[in-house]
């Protein structure tokens, strides 16, 4: 079972599409012991860190991720879903986060005043640490680096650790991490679900690895 974690946040049915699409199902649930028992966990958002925050303690799906992180469930972080794994976001006066990844949430402050912030739209995807023998390429299976996927946000996510980033993405004189992963976390900061036929296979490779 594949559970969608819904912290009254936006953009779940999206992903429940999306996912039946490729033929997959997906159960959208608050129920912290139903993401307990998923076999895969989707961290979908669209939102503010601390409001993400705060609902998720208040239906202790917080406790839900750590645990089934804990127990190496596959986990894809998506966007807000993916900045609150970090330890803490500059969004919210500094909101604390999961603390799974190292690393901070940080906004973008662009030179010039013209820049468009929040990122609307696509932009291009640049795998890094990546290879042939590499166990993280099977994300990656059928998608060309360069690729484009859909981008909405004002904050990114800037890992402690370099070896964490997966793909950087450059706006705004930022070569930002796009996606990040650790153990059997894996997060974008674009949105699948909104990619299109690349994005549906992003979540096809998630699905089967």
């Amino acid at each position: 079972m594949l559970a969608i974690v819904d912290f009254k946040a936006g953009n779940l049915t999206s992903v429940k599409l999306a996912l039946a699409t490729i033929g997959v199902e997906g159960v959208i649930t608050s129920d912290a012991d139903v993401v307990r028992k998923a076999d895969r966990v989707i961290f979908p958002g669209v939102g503010v860190a601390g409001a993400t925050m705060l609902n998720l303690k208040k239906l202790r799906l917080d406790e839900a991720i750590l645990d089934i992180v804990k127990r190496g469930v596959p986990l894809l972080g998506i966007c807000v879903g993916m900045q609150v794994l970090l330890d803490y976001s500059e969004e919210s006066n500094n909101t604390q986060t999961l603390g799974i990844i190292a690393g901070q949430t940080v906004r973008f402050k662009p030179d010039n005043r013209y820049t468009k912030i929040p990122q609307i739209g696509w932009n291009s995807v640049d795998w890094k640490n990546i290879n042939q023998n590499n166990t993280d390429k099977k994300y990656f299976n059928n998608i060309a680096s360069g690729s484009d996927f859909y981008f909405v946000h004002s904050y990114y996510p800037v890992p402690k650790n370099p070896d964490n980033i997966l793909a950087t993405t450059e706006y705004a004189n930022v070569n930002f991490a796009s996606v990040i992963r650790h153990e059997n976390v894996i997060a974008t900061q674009f949105h699948p679900e909104k990619s299109g036929a690349v994005g549906l296979k992003f979540l096809e490779n998630f699905c089967q690895g």
